[in-house]
């Protein structure tokens, strides 16, 4: 038996067969000096894009909000401590609170303080029942349920200007069809446009018909939220629809449906396009009696019709300021609702 050949070293392995692969020439040199440089500039240049690069994106928010909604704000609260004119903007005299406090004197402010409060109720309260009727039939599976979602969106994508125009023809005195209607059914035709309960009840069902498919889906999504085991043990307590719906649907959309109540009061207060176009020849005195103007007209009235920019401004304040007691109201009635769950 010939036996191998032994020797008293031990031979390194050759390079790809195991062991430790001599390192580069290129990672054991040092680096040249422009090609650091330009690696330092690059890591900064990525530390700063990290850093800086989430602010960039938010910033054009901000910058509209600044110029659009922070400056005319602020500019607003200014001009209201001054008188200062429309045709003369740049010239203002200091008047304090004077034209704040002549609003409590002023009776067309509380006429279209009270035309505002009850045309937001006369269209508030119907809207919401009707959109909450219609997600509760929407929420059960139909045929073209699809069609019917994208059917009741469909006022809301209507411009206000054109909408109004409609309505105005349909509340027509002599050629309405609503009196058409009325008259069919042995009733007198009725003057909608210079009564006071008929005008504002004309002006609360532009804003209804318009905003009642909007609250529709809002309710329809939260609708869906609720879990079905809910449903599932009511029905086996033996409740009927009706009782499920007032008894499990209800108390779950108690969150949303005072949002729907706070943005829909929200939206009353500053209601200003409808009641403009619905009388155009009365402009912004909402009527010949000023039967339905409200805040929003009264405020364009004194800005740009009487060209008193100091007093449209306090206007354009406490309507702000009512806001924020609704937003007030709003707080406390969630906080108050999320203890009591």
């Amino acid at each position: 038996m010939t036996r191998m050949p032994t020797t008293s070293g031990t031979a390194a392995p050759p390079a790809g067969q195991g062991g430790a692969a001599p390192r580069r020439a290129a990672e054991t040199a040092p680096l040249d000096p422009r090609e650091q440089r330009r690696r330092e500039r690059l890591s900064r240049r990525y530390r700063r894009d990290i850093r800086w690069s989430p602010y960039a994106f938010i910033a054009p928010f901000f910058l509209f909000f600044a110029a659009f909604g922070l400056f005319p704000l602020l500019y607003t609260g200014w001009a209201a401590l001054h008188r200062v004119e429309l045709t003369d903007p740049t010239h203002m005299e200091w008047a304090g609170m004077h034209n704040f406090s002549r609003l409590w004197d002023d009776e067309f402010f509380w006429n279209a303080l009270q035309n505002t409060f009850t045309i937001g109720v006369i269209s508030t309260v119907p809207q919401l029942l009707m959109a909450l009727g219609l997600a509760h039939l929407l929420n059960y599976k139909l045929r073209g349920s699809m069609f019917f979602r994208v059917a009741i969106l469909t006022p809301y994508a209507t411009s206000v200007a054109a909408a109004t125009l409609v309505f105005v023809l349909l509340f027509g005195r002599d050629y309405g069809m609503v009196n058409w209607a009325l008259d069919a059914i042995g009733i007198d035709p009725i003057d909608w446009q210079n009564g006071t309960w008929t005008s504002q009840f004309a002006v609360s069902t532009i804003v209804i018909w318009r905003w009642t498919g909007y609250n529709a889906l809002i309710y329809l999504a939260a609708m869906q939220a609720v879990p079905n085991d809910l449903y599932e043990s009511a029905a086996l307590d033996g409740a009927s629809r009706w009782q499920q719906f007032l008894h499990v649907t209800i108390p779950s959309l108690r969150p949303t449906i005072l949002f729907t109540v706070v943005v829909s009061t929200i939206g009353a207060t500053q209601l200003f396009g409808e009641p403009l176009l619905f009388n155009g020849s009365a402009g912004a005195t909402g009527g010949a009696d000023h039967q339905f103007q409200t805040l929003g007209l009264y405020m364009y009235e004194q800005g740009w019709v009487n060209l008193h920019l100091g007093r449209a401004s306090a206007i354009a304040w406490t309507m702000f300021l009512i806001l924020l007691l609704i937003a007030a109201a709003n707080w406390l009635v969630s906080r108050r609702l999320r203890k009591s769950q």
